[in-house]
């Protein structure tokens, strides 16, 4: 080739390179050709649940956005408020707007790869026509057939970190890595051989759905992960799952051990339903008792007081609640937040405890007199996880801001702060004596610090793998 004609190709390529991507094209909705209403829990909720809960139910409320229940989804987020669904009019609708790709932000975000149909679109459009109606009748429920998430959602879910900081695990979409608690390098990837899909294949992950909730047992040995409907315990040091528990309505969004090892607690719940709470023998996967009725929504937190006699649980009805163990009966009720409440935890001496909330707020409660002792206030979005750090008073605190913060229970004080996330923050934890401290975020890296200084040590990802740019 010429000289000349290479550098008129060179030019048109280094052009090329430079041009903006273009949007995606609006999508058309399908002629949908239907003479009977469209109902909102048999037609509109489950497009709903496969395109949209991922960020604005539970402990994600992506713009304040709450779709977990249709009053939840007519009211709005902060921003659009009332204008987010316009009965009768869907031309006037963001959310159909955003969900046809004819205003920004689209929803789902093109990074999720995964849009409403045109034949989706089409009963969106069709329900807010008839006026965006509520559920006639109670929610039935139906049989979910779980996938597997599409290969780019990796959030970062759960965390945990073995008590002698040796072990960081981390919940990466339906994966489970391990990396090493001093270096940050990559140790193992957990799978369960035995864990197949609903057509038989063979699923080649830890779970099939989202991993949500991570604890590891006192004696560094076990690991337990909750998805949806199950939770397995897995060896750490084999690397296998040891038992998978199975059973649950919905997703375990909590677990959590007894001091002692002996009892875990797993929660979780259908969104505006039963909040489940249940505790297990970890040994043996035995059910030692379950609070039926406890929650009117689904549990975000649970912490066992230090003496293993009780068992605090938050949800997203608002409320903080205390059980005794193993009777199950109700001992406290704390009332006091504005949102759902997102983690919970217990000072060593068991005399107070530590919420968090979407509300963007901590509080700090007397488990004794029964009330509030004081708000912490500091971080600007839905605070998502609270851990306190081994027999201390101090406790970490992680959020949607990006934000992960160190505070003493006694004076309410921020002690430090850890940097270097560049998105919403699901989860933190840390080591018994507060040396390696991880979090979970959305960009789908697990950041390990020196808890002492606060210095990043690695952004952790299992090999092949990079976060969100």
């Amino acid at each position: 080739m010429r000289p000349a004609a290479l550098a008129v190709l060179l030019a048109a390529l280094v052009a090329g390179a430079d041009e903006p991507k273009k949007d995606p094209p609006p999508i058309v909705p399908a002629d949908l050709k239907r003479a009977d209403p469209v109902e909102y829990a048999k037609d509109v909720e489950p497009v709903f649940a496969d395109k949209c809960f991922v960020c604005h139910t539970g402990s994600v409320l992506q713009g304040g956005y709450d779709m977990g229940t249709h009053a939840g989804v007519l009211k709005g987020g902060k921003k659009r408020g009332e204008k987010v669904v316009v009965p009768g009019k869907p031309a006037e609708s963001f959310l159909f707007l955003s969900c046809s790709r004819q205003t920004k932000p689209v929803m789902p975000p093109k990074s999720e790869d995964n849009p409403l149909t045109p034949t989706e679109l089409a009963v969106l459009k069709l329900w807010i026509e008839q006026g965006a109606k509520a559920p006639v009748a109670a929610r039935v429920k139906t049989k979910v057939v779980l996938s597997l998430p599409p290969a780019i959602v990796t959030p970062v879910r759960a965390v945990a970190v073995s008590p002698d900081g040796k072990v960081v695990a981390a919940g990466r979409g339906n994966q489970v890595h391990l990396f090493d608690g001093k270096k940050g390098d990559f140790l193992k990837t957990l799978a369960d051989p035995e864990l197949k899909l609903a057509d038989g294949t063979p699923a080649k992950a830890a779970h099939v759905s989202l991993v949500e909730s991570m604890a590891t047992s006192p004696d560094g040995k076990t690991l337990a992960t909750g998805s949806f409907g199950e939770v397995t315990l897995w060896d750490i040091e084999k690397g296998e799952p040891r038992q998978r528990i199975g059973g649950f309505a919905d997703r375990v969004t909590a677990l959590a051990f007894s001091a002692d090892g002996k009892d875990l607690a797993a929660c979780g719940g259908a969104p505006t339903e039963d909040g489940e709470v249940k505790v297990f023998d970890p040994a043996t996967g035995k059910l030692l008792f379950e609070v039926k009725n406890g929650h009117s929504d689904t549990v975000f937190g649970a912490a066992f007081s230090p003496d293993g006699k009780l068992l605090a649980t938050c949800a997203a009805d608002k409320f903080v609640k205390v059980w005794e163990v193993p009777s199950g009966k109700q001992t406290r009720s704390f009332e006091g937040h504005t949102q759902h409440v997102l983690g919970v935890g217990w000072t060593p001496d068991g005399k107070r405890l530590a919420s968090a909330s979407a509300d963007n707020g901590v509080k700090l409660w007397d488990y004794e007199k029964g009330e509030k002792v004081r708000d912490i206030a500091g971080h600007q979005k839905q605070v998502t996880g609270l851990a306190f750090v081994g027999k201390t008073d101090q406790f970490l605190t992680c959020s949607g801001d990006a934000s992960v913060r160190l505070w003493n229970a006694g004076n309410g004080g921020n002690v430090r702060q850890f940097g270097g996330a560049p998105d919403f923050v699901y989860a933190v934890a840390a080591s018994g004596d507060g040396e390696v401290v991880a979090t979970g975020c959305e960009d789908g890296l697990a950041r390990i610090y020196n808890g002492k200084d606060a210095k990043l040590v690695k952004a952790a990802a299992p090999p092949g793998a990079e976060g969100k740019k």
